[in-house]
């Protein structure tokens, strides 16, 4: 069993930086970053492979960074230069199924509670 801890939330000013965290446990698998808006589906933001490969969602503007620190078991994601359409709530996601689609909710095996971003 996986757990993931988010934290690094808050409220910031467009421009603005933030650095997102999740501890995990007994995850050696892919690990992606999601976010949700209310009453908008959950969408991928990030994912990184075991061996370090990044892949990020269209939208992404190459504001944002994602890293993995074995050491401390914490995945990151550095957002910088944040606008109000960053505003969601940010969710760790481990364990991509072999063969899933990244970006498939479907296809993730354990989530964190969430962390909250806004930005105004």
């Amino acid at each position: 069993h996986v757990q993931l801890v988010e934290s690094g939330g808050d409220l910031v000013q467009p421009g603005g930086s933030l650095r997102l965290s999740c501890k995990y446990h007994n995850s050696r698998n892919c690990m992606g970053w999601f976010r949700q808006v209310p009453g908008k589906e959950r969408e991928g933001v990030a994912t990184i492979g075991l061996y370090g490969v990044t892949t990020f969602a269209d939208f992404v503007k190459g504001g944002f960074t994602i890293s993995r620190d074995s050491a401390t078991r914490t995945l990151l994601l550095q957002m910088d230069d944040l606008s109000s359409d960053d505003t969601a709530m940010y969710y760790c996601a481990a364990d991509l199924v072999t063969g899933g689609d990244w970006q498939s909710i479907a296809h993730w095996r354990y989530w964190g509670q969430g962390t909250q971003v806004t930005v105004f």
